[in-house]
């Protein structure tokens, strides 16, 4: 059976500190490669969706502020929480920091903690795509599944194929298989796991962060809507 690890993204969520990474060597005016690796890091797993724009905060009271508490954390000690998470929630409107080792690799974990370290610099191009609202909830759900970095975990198109060793079946489950919608078979029930979340044990196993306090009921029902389309036939 499909365990609960629905949709991250993600991510970063939490209750103290993080940033999350894709990628990026070119050179940047005042910025060496690595930082400016991690502003695009920062973009790729959604940290800004929790602890906002830049590390600024002022997303939710629960998640701090980067920019503050990055500053007096150390490199090793801000790695530890990106890979282990820091805390749970049982109170879906309430975020914390979710498990990513697994999901961020240690290159791109590194990346984001000197890009925390530098104290967030402006980099061109890093910056979230834009959600478009106006041509549907499909269309709104896909560019929010990016944008909130929900394909880190659960892959393109929800395919699935990113490793989650303690869990269950041994991975992150794709958004696509029969499994996935016998256990969540109501819209009710696919929009509940995305707000609530799944935390299923520690690392190495990757969490899922509940998305109730940062995401509106329009865009929970926007990714459910999309989600519906994935639905292998």
């Amino acid at each position: 059976m499909t365990h609960r690890l629905v949709l991250s993204g993600v991510l970063v969520v939490g209750i103290a500190v993080l940033a999350a990474g894709c990628g990026g060597s070119t050179k940047t005016a005042g910025v060496s490669p690595q930082v400016a690796a991690g502003a695009h890091a920062y973009v790729q797993f959604a940290c800004g969706e929790c602890h906002g724009e830049r590390g600024r905060g002022g997303v939710s009271p629960y998640v701090p502020a980067l920019t503050v508490v990055g500053k007096v954390l150390t490199p090793p000690r801000l790695t530890q929480i990106i890979d282990h998470g820091l805390g749970e929630s049982k109170d879906p409107k309430r975020p914390y920091m979710p498990v990513w080792r697994g999901v961020i690799p240690a290159r791109q974990v590194s990346d984001l903690v000197a890009y925390v370290h530098a104290g967030f610099p402006a980099v061109p191009g890093a910056s979230p795509p834009q959600v478009r609202t106006d041509q549907g909830q499909v269309v709104e759900g896909r560019e929010l599944y990016v944008r909130d970095g929900c394909v880190n975990c659960h892959g393109p198109k929800g395919r699935g194929g990113v490793a989650n060793p303690q869990s269950p079946d041994k991975t992150i489950p794709a958004l696509t298989s029969a499994d996935f919608f016998k256990e969540f078979n109501t819209d009710k029930e696919i929009e509940d796991v995305i707000r609530t979340g799944s935390v299923i044990g520690r690392a190495p196993i990757v969490s899922m962060p509940h998305w109730g306090g940062i995401l509106s009921k329009e865009q929970l029902r926007a990714l459910v809507a999309f989600i519906k389309t994935l639905k292998a036939h």
